[in-house]
């Protein structure tokens, strides 16, 4: 674990400065920062940076810094203009480093002595006056050899990178995607449909350990498309309506592939459907399709409604893919997928 500490934070002097090293802190592969004055303000910037851009990033202020600083079971570094340069001793500190903590004591002005005799390494990013913040930034690259920028976050909201222009794909929460729903002319059938989806997927990733912000997302937008068709083709419209929204890829193709248990390529080229993959892949998308064949119009039913229904359109295969869907998710869940349908069912009633 990577701690920051940050000394002489003046909540109504250095507020930015000390945002900013905390924004540093987390984007270069630190885990949490602590800061020695009390800032509820900065707290809460910091944690909504973290919840809008994901990562398990932690923030705590008021901290008595000198026995955080001492009492830290690990590698202790002290950044400052007067140090050793950081070429000189970044691979000491690397192999010191190997199976322990490591903390990133970043100062203001007039830094206490104290923190230099404790320190392991009193570190300088060249021996002149500059930014704390480019300090910190460079020796967190310079720590990780660059890696801490292959770090991938799963955020509400992404940056997706390009040449020119910006682009950012969000992950919208229940509301966004009621407003999206309504925004789209989605009938009451469709809402009440939806909202018993999305209940049963979210008691079904919790068995499962899912990311619940996909499956949230997922189990309520799955059948958007229904606003312009109610055919085989709603899954693919839907797709559609929310990749122009700028929706999250990863719930695009929750609606893309909820239909079944996934449609082969030779079925959906029979069906006269795009050249795309439909057969459902990650944890998020199985469970948003299987606890949508487990919900007729608004009401909850049980792998055999489902599978006889299917039996009956004459669609046998389809029909046994959704058992082997259903008993991959009970086997992953620990229990039937049935009986936590059941439970659904007595919590709306």
């Amino acid at each position: 674990m990577i701690t920051v500490i940050r000394i002489g934070h003046r909540p109504f002097r250095d507020k930015r400065i000390t945002t900013h090293v905390a924004l540093v802190s987390r984007a270069f592969g630190a885990d949490r920062i602590l800061v020695d004055e009390k800032d509820e303000t900065l707290e809460s910037t910091v944690n909504r940076v973290t919840e809008n851009f994901g990562g398990n990033f932690s923030i705590k202020t008021g901290i008595n810094w000198k026995k955080e600083f001492k009492d830290f079971n690990g590698v202790k570094v002290n950044l400052s203009m007067y140090g050793i340069n950081v070429d000189d001793r970044i691979g000491a500190i690397r192999e010191s480093a190997k199976g322990k903590d490591v903390i990133i004591l970043v100062g203001a002005e007039k830094v206490p002595i104290d923190a230099y005799n404790i320190a392991d390494y009193n570190i300088a990013i060249a021996n002149q006056p500059h930014s704390e913040v480019s300090a910190l930034a460079i020796f967190l690259d310079r720590f990780y050899e660059g890696k801490e920028l292959e770090k991938k976050y799963e955020g509400k909201m992404n940056v997706i990178p390009m040449d020119n222009g910006k682009m950012v794909k969000f992950i919208p929460d229940e509301q966004q995607c009621m407003k999206l729903l309504y925004g789209e002319k989605a009938d009451e059938r469709i809402i009440e449909h939806v909202t018993t989806v999305y209940k049963l997927a979210m008691a079904i990733g919790k068995y499962a350990g899912a990311n619940m912000e996909l499956i949230r997302a997922g189990a309520l937008l799955h059948d958007i498309g229904r606003t312009k068709t109610n055919g085989i083709g709603h899954a693919v419209a839907g797709a559609d309506i929310l990749r122009e929204k700028n929706i999250d890829e990863a719930i695009v193709r929750i609606v893309e592939k909820h239909t079944g248990a996934g449609i082969l390529p030779d079925e959906a080229k029979k069906l006269g459907l795009p050249d795309r993959n439909y057969i459902q892949e990650t944890l998020e998308e199985k469970i948003v399709a299987q606890a949508d064949n487990l919900v007729s119009g608004k009401k909850i039913v049980t792998l055999s409604d489902t599978v006889n229904s299917y039996h009956l359109k004459g669609l046998d295969e389809p029909a046994e893919r959704i058992k082997k869907l259903h008993m991959e998710l009970s086997s992953i869940c620990g229990k039937d997928l049935d009986i936590i349908g059941k439970e659904v069912i007595m919590e709306m009633n």
